[in-house]
């Protein structure tokens, strides 16, 4: 692993809670100026508003109430470029969109994958969560339900869309769908998991330095 001065550098941005559209515009723009090379790597770490999205993979039939339904009782629906089926983002669930560049050294879309899920493994293990992969399955796992999600999109070898990791949301929405077209497994969240409340400022933390130790980059301010 190199030295921490010789490390790229990570802007680490926790910008609260955004609409899903807010956060693909944001992204848009920062994919846009990392890939002109007008920034260094950006981790944004946010909550989406209640919304339903369909991957590129998304399969009609994972979306059990139809999307008019959806949006009466108030969650937004979205189709997305990032890869995946559908699922769901919401208050108390850590978002976080990796903005970074690949090149010249990670540019391996299934080390990429592996290193997401492997920073979600090690943030569970900070709240005593013994998680882990599931062969030929994506995200992080806890027995047989899924605690981290991940869709991800690369263009040019610049990073969106990322990783959605439970820590607090309500899971009622997940019967509506599902969940990443798996209808075998469950979803978890580490409140659920611990029995009492976790602080999404101690997730966020530990998911933030995680990446940074995994992407072997070093975290600004």
């Amino acid at each position: 692993m190199p030295a921490a001065g010789d490390r790229r550098p990570l802007v680490v941005r926790r910008v609260g809670r955004l609409s899903y559209a807010q956060g693909l515009e944001l992204q848009a723009q920062l994919v846009a100026d990392r890939q002109a090379e007008r920034i260094v790597d950006v981790l944004l770490l946010l909550e989406h508003d209640p919304v339903f999205t369909l991957g590129r993979n998304a399969r009609e039939q994972n979306l059990l109430v139809r999307e008019s339904l959806l949006k009466a009782r108030g969650y937004d629906v979205f189709e997305t470029g990032r890869g995946g089926d559908v699922t769901y983002h919401g208050p108390g669930q850590v978002v976080g969109y990796p903005i970074i560049s690949l090149a010249p050294d990670r540019q391996d879309v299934h080390r990429y994958v592996r290193d997401l899920e492997e920073v979600m493994i090690r943030t569970c293990r900070d709240f005593n969560v013994e998680a882990e992969r599931v062969a030929g399955l994506t995200g992080c796992w806890v027995g047989r339900d899924k605690i981290g999600a991940i869709g991800v999109r690369i263009s040019r070898w610049v990073t969106s869309h990322g990783f959605a990791f439970n820590v607090a949301n309500d899971l009622a929405p997940y019967s509506l769908i599902v969940p990443c077209g798996i209808a075998d497994r469950g979803v978890t969240t580490l409140q659920q998991l611990l029995g009492g409340p976790v602080q999404l400022v101690e997730a966020q933390a530990a998911l933030a330095r995680h990446f940074a130790a995994v992407f072997d980059r070093q975290i600004e301010g």
